[in-house]
């Protein structure tokens, strides 16, 4: 589950800022965040060393991801969707599917995001429009949150189904190995990563959907 760096916030996004970020469907989500990045600041009229400033990283850096060069991490991904006054779920693109747009989500077509730093995130709930979020994050051996305890609204719980995912929710630290289960407030500052050899698979319920 990525991370949210805690930066200045965006006005909030009306929605003719969408425009130019029309999604068409069944594209990989991987391939088009630098394009939804792009047509975001544009949309809000920020170059790309306005959009340096709010969340410290370069130009150069920027200009590559939004060419789908690179990729963002965890952390990067959140800190833009918020210097850019987006939920991260925007990045979460529909596909065909029907069973997307009504109560079932098959399994060949769930929507994804992978971040350069090894977690790849998928999201199981059939929309992002009701009172919780369900999803499944892998975590690659060494992959993380990142080193910095981040916060945001709601609550969420989740369940180790592979492997072992270590945590820091305030003064708290604990490891969770497979078959154990967790629930904390999202306001308090918390991380996470994956400190051993083999993959973690966790299953994430976020109230209200926030990520």
């Amino acid at each position: 589950m990525a991370q949210r760096k805690n930066t200045p916030k965006a006005p909030t996004a009306q929605p003719a800022a969408r425009a130019g970020t029309e999604r068409s469907t069944g594209a990989l989500d991987d391939e088009r965040i630098g394009e939804d990045i792009r047509g975001l600041r544009k949309a809000r009229r920020m170059t790309l060393a306005d959009l340096s400033r709010r969340i410290g990283r370069s130009v150069a850096y920027l200009s590559k991801l939004e060419r789908n060069l690179t990729k963002p991490s965890v952390a990067e991904l959140q800190a833009l969707g918020e210097a850019l006054g987006v939920k991260i779920n925007f990045f979460f693109h529909e596909t065909n599917a029907a069973s997307h747009r009504k109560m079932v989500v098959r399994k060949a077509d769930r929507r994804k995001l992978s971040y350069a730093d090894g977690v790849t995130d998928h999201l199981l709930s059939p929309s992002l429009e009701g009172e919780l979020e369900l999803l499944m994050s892998v975590f690659e051996p060494g992959s993380g949150s990142g080193e910095t305890s981040y916060f945001h609204e709601g609550e969420e719980a989740g369940v180790v189904l592979a492997g072992a995912l270590e945590f820091w929710v305030g003064d708290e630290h604990f490891v969770c190995e497979e078959g154990d289960s967790f629930s904390f407030k999202s306001s308090v500052p918390h991380r996470y990563r994956n400190n051993g050899a083999v993959q973690t698979v966790v299953i994430w319920v976020v109230t209200p959907p926030s990520y």
